[in-house]
């Protein structure tokens, strides 16, 4: 298999913050939808490890898919989930999923164009890459021998040190000193007021980071982890569990972190401890990737 050039291995190097581990608290006293199995806290232990301190952006993920030939799941399908507010015509792309109209089968929208045809990633090179599937994300890590982050590493470094917090600042949605993540203001589905600055996604390290370093763990772009979904890691006996992989099967893939379009109204998930997941082959535009080290 062909492996990435020694450039490539650098950028990616370059992005990673290295955490001693520990023990932390892993999930909330009281989760806010019961089928996200994020309560009652878990105490888990994490070895050192290494997170890149933004998503993957779109630049990064196109020298990816320039050394490595890769095609996503959505360029070999033809089209992917594009967000109804971003297409100039909605009414031509009328195919949706089941309850959430709001989400547009487009043809042609992949990473390298993501509100479809006629939009690029360059115009957005700095910005999270996205409708990036499971698939998609494993493949990069692999390529550049990296891999993805489990769901309590993941959760370890959203917090930043933080103990019992719903952001990775505190607990403030939006603290006095201004917005600190990209989420949706206004009336969901429909009107994003844009408040933080953003209707879509923003640039990956446009935030002030946490207290590790990390910019953007909630909000913006889902972001994929390399466990299956179910209940928060058990120990053994009294031993908490020590750097859980999740189940062996599940669902779908853990996503974290929330997006964009994350709301109190509609999809309050963009707390350090909000979980749900996704089929491997899924690919919308507001999940991307971090990679671990």
């Amino acid at each position: 298999a062909r492996r990435a050039s020694d450039d490539l291995k650098a950028a990616v190097a370059a992005t990673m913050i290295p955490l001693k581990g520990g023990f932390f608290d892993m999930g909330a006293a009281k989760g806010r939808y019961p089928d996200d199995r994020d309560s009652p806290p878990r105490r888990v232990w994490v070895s050192p490890f290494s997170l890149g301190r933004t998503t993957v952006t779109a630049g990064l993920y196109a020298r990816f898919v320039a050394e490595s030939g890769y095609r996503t799941v959505a360029e070999s399908e033809g089209w992917s989930y594009v967000f109804h507010l971003f297409l100039e015509e909605p009414l031509g792309w009328v195919d949706h999923p089941p309850r959430t109209p709001w989400w547009r089968a487009v043809a042609g929208a992949s990473w390298a164009a993501p509100e479809g045809p006629g939009s690029t990633w360059e115009a957005k090179s700095d910005h999270p890459a996205v409708h990036l599937s499971w698939f998609d994300a494993q493949a990069m890590a692999e390529f550049t021998g990296f891999r993805l982050p489990t769901e309590a590493e993941w959760e370890f470094a959203a917090r930043g040190g933080l103990k019992g917090k719903r952001f990775p600042w505190g607990n403030e949605l939006v603290p006095a000193s201004g917005h600190r993540h990209n989420v949706w203001q206004g009336d969901f589905p429909n009107t994003n007021t844009g408040e933080d600055g953003f209707i879509g996604t923003c640039p990956a390290d446009h935030f002030p980071p946490n207290a590790y370093g990390f910019h953007n763990l909630t909000g913006n772009v889902w972001e994929w982890t390399s466990c299956q979904f179910g209940d928060l890691p058990q120990g053994e006996g009294r031993l908490p569990p020590r750097d859980p992989q999740g189940p062996e099967d599940g669902p779908g893939y853990v996503i974290r972190g929330g997006s964009y379009l994350c709301h109190a109204s509609y999809c309050e998930r963009y707390q350090v401890h909000s979980r749900t997941h996704n089929t491997p082959d899924s690919s919308t535009g507001h999940c991307g990737m971090r990679l671990a080290g």
